[in-house]
């Protein structure tokens, strides 16, 4: 009888998370309901729900939402002001053409893929995308090549980098959930996310670009292309800036593998100028003077692009608190336990159960970092229960599956087509195709190298 009381509590739980992710859905796609107020209210509507005392509902929301954003915050405001710096200064252009000019035009698609994967390590999908779209319309004028073969590699690129490599913010959040080594994780994302961007980017790209043929709207084109003619910053130092939050963060990790009790001085260094806020922090401060006083700008301007950076990320910021929040409220209620319960009595590889449930919560919500911070506290206590899983894949795989299918219930899929001119059955076949192709190819590479690590 025990056991049967114990099955039928679990399954409850399940029926209320269900029908509270479906109200978080419905509230947001059907009637338009802000994200962040939405999370909040199923959050709160889940642990009442799920037995809960109210006070105790009400602390595990605050303690989810802080617990997410404690270096999240930080991580994305340096971010996003590291990005406004690089297009202030004419950096990301900078990138654009000299890469266009080693690969020259047959293979300038390959570029852009690069560019995409560099850029989109400072800065938020949606930042990348403004940041960019200019250079793609350039490139496709001067090489007069389709828009879509640009401009997919592009998308690819940010799209990897975005749902794998840290310092992203998604892939931070699993990190953080999962207790996994940042080193390791960004050395397998590179490992695993470059032949993933190559396949859906360059590859698909060409196959796409051909059969959809698409023109930019005149008028954005000319918004873009009325920068002034400025000097722009040499490859090197733009270069340079960009990855130092990279680079510094490799460090550490290496100086932690080879030192685990951080028995020197050195190593202590290392692992303190590696940790993310502390990466970013220089490498924001650094291009202050790399891409700012160094160009010309007076302090004045330097500080408003700081400045004028961080308005537009307010919004993304509260909505990954609320699926902190939500996140929380699913482990303290139990629900993460019982769905942990249900998975291992499945047997269910724990690499294809982070994608699955991530898959299903960005189908379901559109946003692949709500997909990371909810799918994070549904799959933390498996993994637990998972004695010797890779846990660095894990992170991956719940990564990979946030970026499937995108449709009409995502942003970043009306950006794209908005920004290329495409119709929706366009966007679907392309934009759609290529985040699906990025998602099922990563699933299987990561399937592939959990068989040999």
């Amino acid at each position: 009888m025990n056991t049967l009381f114990g099955m039928s509590h679990a399954a409850t739980l399940l029926i209320w998370t269900l029908l509270a992710i479906a109200f978080l859905i419905v509230m947001i796609s059907k009637y338009k309901w802000n994200p962040f107020v939405t999370l909040l209210i199923s959050s709160l509507l889940l642990g009442l729900v799920a037995g809960m005392d109210p006070a105790d509902a009400v602390a595990s929301l605050i303690k989810g939402m802080g617990g997410t954003l404690g270096t999240i915050a930080i991580v994305i405001g340096l971010g996003t002001m590291l990005g406004k710096m690089m297009a202030e200064s004419g950096g990301a252009e900078r990138i654009a053409t000299t890469l266009i000019d080693r690969f020259g035009d047959k293979r300038v698609h390959w570029a852009m893929m690069i560019v995409g994967f560099l850029v989109g390590i400072p800065v938020f999908f949606e930042v990348g995308v403004i940041l960019l779209i200019p250079i793609v319309f350039i490139v496709a004028r001067k090489t007069k090549m389709p828009l879509l073969q640009i401009g997919i590699p592009v998308l690819a690129g940010l799209s990897t980098v975005h749902g794998l490599v840290p310092p992203h913010p998604a892939p931070m959040i699993a990190i953080d959930a999962y207790d996994a080594n940042l080193g390791k994780t960004i050395l397998y994302s590179i490992l695993i996310g470059l032949p993933v961007a190559i396949l859906a980017g360059p590859v698909f790209g060409k196959f796409i670009g051909k059969r959809i043929p698409v023109e930019p709207d005149e008028k954005l084109v000319e918004q873009f292309a009325m920068k002034e003619n400025r000097s722009l910053p040499g490859f090197g130092i733009t270069l340079f800036t960009i990855l130092l939050p990279v680079i510094l963060m490799l460090i550490g990790s290496v100086a932690s593998i080879a030192d685990p009790q951080a028995t020197s001085g050195f190593t202590r260094f290392a692992e303190f100028i590696g940790h993310e806020v502390v990466a970013l922090l220089i490498s924001v401060v650094f291009s202050f003077f790399s891409l700012g006083f160094a160009r010309g700008f007076s302090k004045e301007e330097v500080s408003k692009f700081a400045s004028e950076s961080l308005p537009p990320i307010a919004g993304i910021v509260l909505i990954i608190g609320g699926g902190g929040a939500f996140k929380q409220v699913l482990i303290d209620s139990g629900v993460g336990q019982a769905i942990a319960d249900m998975a291992t009595n499945a047997n269910i590889n724990v690499i294809l159960f982070a994608w699955l449930v991530a898959a299903l919560i960005r189908v379901a919500t559109g946003s692949a970092t709500v997909a990371m911070t909810t799918s994070a506290g549904i799959v933390a206590p498996v993994l637990a229960m998972t004695p010797g899983a890779n846990v660095e894949l894990v992170v991956l795989a719940t990564g990979a599956g946030s970026l499937v299918l995108s449709h009409v219930n995502d942003a970043g899929f009306w950006m794209v087509k908005e920004f290329f001119n495409m119709s929706v059955p366009q966007t679907l076949k392309s934009w759609t195709m290529m985040e699906t192709i990025l998602s099922v190819a990563g699933l299987i590479l990561i399937l592939i190298v959990s068989a040999f690590v």
